[in-house]
């Protein structure tokens, strides 16, 4: 019953009962294949064992007791049970079995149950059972738990993610996405299993590349490019999809190949939605976004971007962006095509700056100014911290990037670039407002000294280098 709380003694018993039942039901089929009226019978008291076995979620202290009475093999070996009922009741039992806040209630618990899952292949079993499943007939259930327990499982052990990956499950992911089927909550689920697969590991963002996975996510969201997602779910799985494709762009293949799938393409067609703003972004940035800058103009992307420069639209209803995030990620786009443009793709670009009487010089130096009192003023405040409780460097200037430094670096940065490429009546214009809001080039310079003397640690060394020197020249210059 329930209301005993369960001691050693009673899950010993039950799990001599489910053993007992297992073996049973397993002779049963062997003997009479042809004849399921002789071994339904054993088939449900096994089901019904099964169920009993949710009892030990309550008690995670007897995991090791479990693990310790050979349970765990015997369980796994019911997820290849002909009868999916059986696999997916297991399935059911593994996810609650491994909930994370009942993990956590017993950390050595979790310790046994997890590495005794881990001793019998859990992760291909699960993947094995879920390709049978069906989601048309009643097993959508049985692919939302193993989404479940991987999750659960990656909670634990995050080294998981690409052994996972490699097994199988991103492809699985890759599929479900493109298959049209009536559970919508385990499409957005995919969606966040794909996301938490793809972060901080290079591993599965190549073989998302290399499993034709740019195409699929570019599929995808193409389905938004002339209507709004319908339901809740659905835009959340947008904003999965959107994000999925920022992070696997952080490799120069994946770039290559949103670059030849017309990624550009179709980002500019739906740039008023926040999440292919930020993607163009990804695709652009770095020396490796060089090809994607080029194609970004001959696709006529400037005719998309600086209006939305000129221009912040109000924080929208969707709540995706900030006006802040949306500043940064137009400027960045900006800076990332005249540090890698070249040619006319370069001299089209400068010319947007002299047109309509320096409208933009004059929205550039707006952006500077705004940019400028939010450092100001987080300055003023890490000031004070900082004699309260002496900070380390590194983290002083983390926080001034957060505070708004990064996006002023990047719009210095444009200032610096068009000054020098542009005739001098955008160098005047510069000067202009600089001295009519009391404001000195040195501060610029300034800032501009700092960035090049901060350019990260990722990317080659060689490029590095080369992009200080030539920060450094335009300082000079200005």
């Amino acid at each position: 019953t329930q209301n005993d709380i369960l001691d050693e003694t009673t899950l010993k018993r039950m799990l001599l009962l489910f053993e007992k039942r297992a073996l049973r039901n397993q002779e049963m089929r062997i003997k009479f294949p042809e004849s399921p009226d002789k071994f339904m019978e054993s088939e449900l008291e096994l089901h019904e064992a099964v169920q009993e076995l949710h009892a030990i979620a309550t008690v995670p202290d007897l995991y090791p007791l479990m693990v310790q009475l050979n349970a765990i093999p015997s369980l796994l070996e019911l997820l290849s049970h002909e009868n999916t009922d059986i696999s997916v009741a297991v399935v059911d039992l593994l996810q609650e079995l491994t909930d994370v806040d009942i993990l956590n209630e017993s950390t050595e618990g979790a310790e046994a149950l997890v590495e005794a899952l881990l001793n019998q292949q859990v992760i291909s079993l699960l993947l094995h059972n879920l390709q049978r499943m069906d989601e048309n007939v009643k097993e959508a259930d049985g692919v939302h738990n193993t989404l479940a327990i991987i999750e659960n499982l990656v909670e634990l052990k995050p080294h998981l993610v690409s052994e996972i990956g490699k097994q199988g499950l991103l492809q699985w992911l890759l599929k479900r996405l493109k298959s049209k089927l009536p559970a919508e909550q385990n499409k957005l689920y995919a969606t966040e299993i794909l996301s938490i697969l793809l972060q901080n590991n290079v591993e599965n963002k190549t073989l998302l590349g290399e499993l034709g996975g740019i195409d699929i996510l570019l599929q995808q969201l193409a389905q938004y490019k002339r209507h709004d997602p319908a339901t809740a779910e659905e835009c959340e799985i947008m904003e999965n999809l959107f994000d999925a494709l920022c992070c696997s762009l952080m490799i120069s293949t994946n770039k290559e190949l949103f670059l030849k799938g017309e990624g550009l393409q179709l980002m500019n067609l739906m740039l008023s939605r926040n999440g292919s703003l930020k993607v163009v972004n990804y695709a652009l940035i770095g020396p490796d976004g060089k090809d994607n800058c080029n194609k970004f103009v001959d696709i006529l992307g400037l005719r998309t971007i600086f209006p939305l420069f000129m221009k912040t639209p109000k924080k929208n209803r969707k709540k995706m962006l900030t006006a802040e995030e949306h500043e940064e990620h137009v400027i960045s786009i900006i800076a990332s095509m005249l540090r890698n443009c070249r040619g006319t793709q370069r001299s089209r670009l400068l010319s947007k700056f002299s047109e309509n009487d320096h409208e933009k010089v004059d929205r550039l130096l707006e952006l500077h100014f705004k940019y400028m009192e939010k450092v100001d003023s987080i300055d003023a405040e890490l000031e004070r911290k900082n004699e309260e409780k002496e900070m380390d460097e590194d983290e002083i200037y983390l926080k001034r990037l957060d505070g708004g430094l990064f996006t002023l670096q990047l719009v210095d940065y444009i200032m610096l670039e068009i000054c020098a490429g542009s005739p001098p009546s955008v160098k005047q214009r510069v000067t202009l407002i600089l001295n009519q809001r009391g404001a000195s080039l040195k501060t610029i310079r300034h800032i501009m000294r700092e960035y090049a003397g901060n350019l990260g640690d990722d990317g080659d060394a060689e490029w590095k280098e080369l992009e200080q020197q030539h920060i450094l020249q335009l300082v000079d210059k200005f």
